[in-house]
């Protein structure tokens, strides 16, 4: 809260100093100035809302590099992170990923430290590939944002972390569907349902489970599993009564009920 209250007695000094420097140039700042490491932090968190996330992050590392004393210096490392996010290019992820990994090295009790934590996720999360491409960040992700809800139950970013990672799970689940429709259409059933299997022990809350329940259904009924078959097309027209496959899923149930009762016979 202190540090706060400096920057907001700073606001005339940024402004003035701004002006002398030409604007937004560069931190040109003298490193014997009264309070340089609080006006360079606060034009740095400016720039970086503005956008302009390469001059940000040159006001964030004068003060990394040369106040080592300054109780600024763990919060640049975030400000340093998140312009590299922002900058978007496959090097800039990867120095945010380290600087992220050094403030939970060197700040692991630090307020912000599940900031920290979130935005590590989030780097891999910005990176996921479509459903069939290689799902390495995807995984990555999650693997971050699982450990983020494990080490900050209570940060007022759950909520954030928990739909990043609703999303990551989806997309690795869509991958895998992808897999199990491929299968489908070359006619190896045992290989869909293998792969539809794992969606569904993996992930139970996925979202696209109707498309599950139909595959899994259909190639059960094409693997004359039709009892099997039967009550996966049952579930997905109970759960599931808009959805895209209801209309094939009633057809295919009706025949399965007429097959079952030609049996009886």
């Amino acid at each position: 809260m202190a540090v706060r209250n400096r920057l907001v007695a700073l606001i005339g000094s940024v402004a003035l100093l701004a002006a002398a420097c030409g604007g937004d140039a560069g931190p040109e700042i003298p490193l014997a100035t009264v309070g340089a490491d609080n006006i360079l932090f606060e034009r740095g968190t400016n720039l970086l809302a503005e956008g302009n996330w390469r001059s940000a992050r040159e006001h964030f590392l004068q003060i990394r590099d040369n106040y080592p004393q300054s109780p600024l210096r763990a919060e640049t490392r975030l400000g340093i992170g998140d312009s590299l996010i922002a900058e978007g290019s496959i090097e800039a992820y990867i120095s945010a990923l380290t600087e992220f990994r050094d403030f939970l090295a060197q700040y692991p009790t630090h307020d912000r430290a599940d900031y920290a934590q979130y935005r590590l996720g989030m780097v891999y999360f910005l990176q996921m590939r479509r459903p069939e491409r290689d799902q390495a960040d995807t995984r990555n992700a999650m693997v971050e944002f699982e450990l983020f809800l494990e080490r900050y139950p209570n940060s007022p970013l759950r909520s954030e972390v928990e739909n990043s990672l609703r999303e990551a799970r989806d997309r690795l689940s869509e991958s895998y569907l992808v897999i199990a429709r491929y299968y489908h259409r070359r006619n190896w059933h045992p290989g869909a349902i293998d792969r539809l299997e794992q969606i569904l022990r993996e992930d139970p809350t996925f979202t696209g489970r109707d498309a599950v329940y139909y595959y899994m259904a259909d190639s059960l009924q094409k693997s004359e599993r039709e009892d099997e078959a039967l009550e996966w097309f049952e579930r997905l027209l109970e759960e599931y009564p808009q959805s895209e496959f209801a209309e094939d899923a009633t057809e295919s149930l009706a025949d399965l009920r007429l097959s079952a009762q030609a049996a009886e016979r």
